[in-house]
Parts: C-alpha cells; sequence; structure tokens
C-alpha cells in the first residue's frame, strides 16, 4: 500500500520543453530498478509545464527515491533545462487505486 508520495512540479526554459520531456521519459528506466517505488508517472501539464508524480510505501522509500540517480540527474540539469527550480512537495496518500491491491473504507489494503 502506498501512504507517501511526491509531486514535483517543472518548468521548462524556453525552448528546452524537448529536452525536460526527455529527461522525464527516460527516467523511467531508472525508476523501474527502484524497489520502494510503487507508482511513478511522467506528466504534461502546459506546454512549458511537467511534473513527476511518485507514491511509496513508507518514507524510507520516498527518502531513498530523493537520494537516488534521478533527483541527482533533475538536480544536475535544472540550471540548464529549467526556468526556476523544481517545486518538490511531499505529500500524504489519503487513497490509492493500483494493480493488485484493494481498499475499502476503514480497511487496510488487502
Amino acid at each position: 500500500m502506498v501512504k507517501v508520495a511526491l509531486y514535483v512540479r517543472l518548468e521548462a526554459k524556453p525552448g528546452k520543453e524537448a529536452e525536460v520531456e526527455s529527461l522525464i521519459k527516460n527516467s523511467l528506466s531508472i525508476v523501474q530498478e527502484e524497489p520502494a517505488t510503487t507508482a511513478w508517472f511522467g506528466i504534461r501539464l502546459g506546454p512549458s509545464t511537467f511534473g513527476i508524480f511518485d507514491a511509496f510505501p513508507d518514507e524510507k522509500g520516498r527518502e531513498a527515491h530523493l537520494a537516488g540517480r534521478v533527483a541527482a540527474a533533475l538536480m544536475a540539469k535544472a540550471p540548464y533545462l529549467l526556468a526556476k527550480s523544481p517545486m518538490i512537495e511531499k505529500v500524504d496518500i489519503l487513497a490509492a487505486k493500483l494493480p493488485g491491491v484493494r481498499m475499502s473504507k476503514g480497511r487496510k489494503a488487502a
């Protein structure tokens, strides 16, 4: 079951949109190697606005992801690709639907 997540909002510099998109798409193969990253989504919110949403079973998994290769690559390329620093928000999961996980009101995941 996922309990915590990250929402990261990225604003590409003019002309760098394709590179930000590529960075996000290429990050998938790295994230697939992270056992505690239960769900991961690279998203586009507008012409130059992107995001990453990922979910974890616990704080330990979230912190491992923040200390991992995707975060390091993003922070290294941020000054070149992004109009401003990534907005990284730690969020709590209140409800979720994931393959193989069933939840009902008042009950924990089966």
